[in-house]
C-alpha cells in the first residue's frame, strides 16, 4: 500500500528524534492513505511557515500488521477507545503517558484537539460531546503512526509524489 506524508520539506530519511511530542497517537511518524489529506496538511503548514508544500509517498507492505512482525493498535471508527487515547496522548497533563505500539492506525483528529482537551479538563462538555467535536470534519480519513524504529524501517520511501 502507498502511505503520504505532508510536509513543509521533502522527507528523504526519517528521524524519530524530530517527531513533536503531544500528537493523537504520540510521538512518532504521521502518513496518510489518502493524498488529498496528506497534501492538504502540506498546504496548511506551508501557510504557516510561508514555505513550499511537498508530499512525500512511501510503500508499505500492510500484510505486517497482521503476521505479528509489528505490535499494532487499530481503531476502525471514532469510538470511545479512540477519543480516550488521542486524549491521553494529547493531554499536557498526561505527560507521563507513553505506549509501547510500533504502529497505531486511526481515524484522524481536527486541527482544534487542543480547544477541546482543555474543555473537557474544565468540565465544560462531556465526553460523548468531546468525542463528536474531535471528528475530522471530511468525513473518516485514516492516519498511520509509525513510533519506533522497528516500525520506520518497514517503509520504503518513493520520493516525492505530485498525484
Amino acid at each position: 500500500m502507498f502511505l503520504y506524508h505532508g510536509s513543509t520539506v521533502e522527507i528523504k530519511e526519517i528521524d524519530l528524534n524530530l517527531s513533536k511530542p503531544n500528537k493523537d497517537f504520540g510521538r512518532g511518524f504521521y502518513l496518510s492513505d489518502n493524498f488529498k489529506q496528506a497534501y492538504e496538511m502540506a498546504t496548511y503548514k506551508a501557510e504557516l511557515f510561508g514555505t513550499e508544500p511537498y508530499v512525500t509517498k512511501f510503500e508499505f507492505d500492510d500484510s505486517l500488521l497482521k503476521d505479528g512482525s509489528l505490535k499494532v493498535l487499530s481503531f476502525s471508527e471514532y469510538s470511545k477507545d479512540w477519543a480516550d487515547f488521542v486524549f491521553k496522548n494529547r493531554s499536557l497533563e498526561n505527560q507521563d503517558f507513553s505506549h509501547d505500539y510500533d504502529v497505531v492506525i486511526g481515524p484522524i483528529a481536527n486541527d482544534r484537539v487542543g480547544a477541546q482537551i482543555r474543555r473537557f479538563v474544565e468540565g465544560d462538555i462531556t465526553f460523548d460531546t468531546f468525542l463528536e467535536r474531535l471528528k475530522y470534519m471530511e468525513g473518516i480519513t485514516f492516519q498511520y503512526f509509525f513510533g519506533t524504529q522497528k516500525a520506520i524501517q518497514t517503509l520504503q520511501n518513493k520520493g516525492l509524489c505530485y498525484e
